[in-house]
């Protein structure tokens, strides 16, 4: 496979770059920036795949500069910087790294807010300046047992949720519908969500309907003890309308690992010491960033090489006909469309049906609508 050109879009992680080079023909992007068209142009058809993440990923314009292109292959989870439009438009494979990083995003999330509440940049800094000398330290804020809203409880929300759990802290959330098999307190309206927690976690996918998701409405809701914690993406929070919340006092703190228009940093927020700063390291561990390198190497290489060590599969394109060539396979298990089919999410599912239905002729809000 070295014949075949890969495309790096930005610096990443020197393992990756460096196991990507014994495999294929690496292009780094970043060394021709300064003639960026000029460079595709010459090499646009024997690039067939690109790397990128959540700095550089893949635009409509790459895109169509890469006539050869047949995947991207995402350092990351978010695909918020792939055009999956144009993707799929040219079918074009798109591959990301999800779960690897779930946990380190979650610890970092119970991080940060410790971080805030505790106080512990600030007396770090107290201690090193001299000043414990002089006197105690001011007085923090308890994490235990305070309410804990999440926006988004798909992998990463459910990872913050179940660490939570262990303060005592009653967890609530917001999503697109009603998650079934949770116990945790389901608002529809986000800022709902916002005025009866006393922590809000923002854990979803960054989509336009997510977009500024926390605005102005919501951090009033969350009111001036509130303390918001961004692990998701800088686009989630209208960044302006936060800085003068926390300027004006009507938020109790926040907790960032992500913003609007990175790297840049809106330089009000840097001298507030009831902010925490840092510099988009959710899933940056050596553990998770080696874990995410292999999986990006283990999905270009099975493209390239139209292989797969096995397969697993619930549901097929003709169901109830499956193909009979897969029976003889010993590295593939072959289920009958069975992946709901336990007892209690049967019952869940036949609960949320007569709900919807009641909410619908009582014109309450439905649980779980789609149009």
């Amino acid at each position: 496979m070295n014949n075949i050109g890969v495309l790096m879009t930005c610096p990443m992680f020197k393992y990756l770059e460096q196991e990507l080079e014994t495999r294929f023909n690496l292009i780094k992007l970043w060394n021709h920036s300064s003639s960026k068209t000029e460079f595709l142009k010459k090499h646009s058809t024997s690039i067939k795949a690109v790397v990128g993440n959540t700095k550089v990923g893949a635009d409509a314009e790459l895109i169509d500069s890469l006539p050869n292109l047949e995947i991207v292959a995402s350092y990351s989870v978010g695909l918020d910087k792939i055009d999956l439009d144009k993707c799929k438009e040219r079918g074009i494979k798109v591959t990301n790294t999800p779960d690897v990083l779930t946990d380190d995003v979650a610890d970092l999330a119970i991080g940060l807010t410790m971080a805030v509440l505790r106080k512990i940049c600030v007396s770090d800094q107290f201690v090193r300046s001299g000043n414990w000398i002089n006197g105690d330290f001011d007085l923090a804020k308890k994490f235990s047992g305070k309410s804990v809203g999440i926006i988004g409880l798909g992998r990463i929300g459910s990872a913050i949720a179940k660490r939570t759990e262990a303060f005592d802290c009653p967890i609530s959330y917001h999503s697109r519908s009603k998650k079934p098999n949770t116990n945790y307190k389901y608002y529809s309206n986000i800022v709902d969500l916002a005025a009866n927690s006393e922590i809000l976690i923002v854990a979803c996918a960054l989509t336009e309907e997510t977009h500024h998701i926390v605005n102005r409405n919501v951090i009033d809701a969350l009111g001036p003890k509130g303390i918001l914690i961004n692990i998701g993406r800088g686009a989630h929070v209208d960044e302006p309308e936060l800085v003068s919340a926390l300027l004006e006092r009507r938020l109790g703190g926040a907790g960032l690992d992500v913003f609007e228009n990175e790297p840049e940093v809106p330089e009000e927020l840097l001298t507030l010491e009831n902010v925490v700063l840092v510099p988009h390291v959710g899933s940056d561990t050596e553990e998770t960033s080696k874990a995410m390198a292999d999986l990006v190497i283990s999905n270009l290489e099975a493209h390239f090489t139209g292989r797969l060590g096995g397969s697993g599969l619930d549901v097929f394109e003709n169901e109830p006909q499956v193909p009979e060539e897969l029976f003889q396979l010993d590295n593939v298990v072959l289920l009958p469309h069975v992946g709901t089919a336990t007892v209690e999410t049967r019952q869940a599912m036949a609960d949320l049906v007569i709900d919807n239905l009641e909410a619908h002729f009582l014109n309450k809000p439905l649980l779980s609508p789609v149009v």
